[in-house]
């Protein structure tokens, strides 16, 4: 099964962090990574797909971060 995750965050280097994570932890980069301003709060957010492919079926009960 191909596991699909958005990551997003405030654009920090929590975000970077965050990608770098799941790269390490054998995912992969799905398009470009997005942008957009949280006008509510004054900041700019920062998102990106990622995949991964796993040997398991899927479920709505499946952790997609522990994968």
């Amino acid at each position: 099964m191909k596991a699909y995750r958005f990551l997003s965050e405030d654009d920090t280097a929590d975000f970077c962090h965050k990608v770098t994570e799941a790269l390490s932890k054998g995912w992969e980069l799905y398009g470009d990574p997005t942008y957009s301003f949280d006008a509510a709060r004054g900041v700019m957010r920062c998102g990106q797909a990622v995949v991964k492919e796993v040997d398991a079926e899927y479920s709505r009960e499946i952790k997609l971060g522990q994968l």
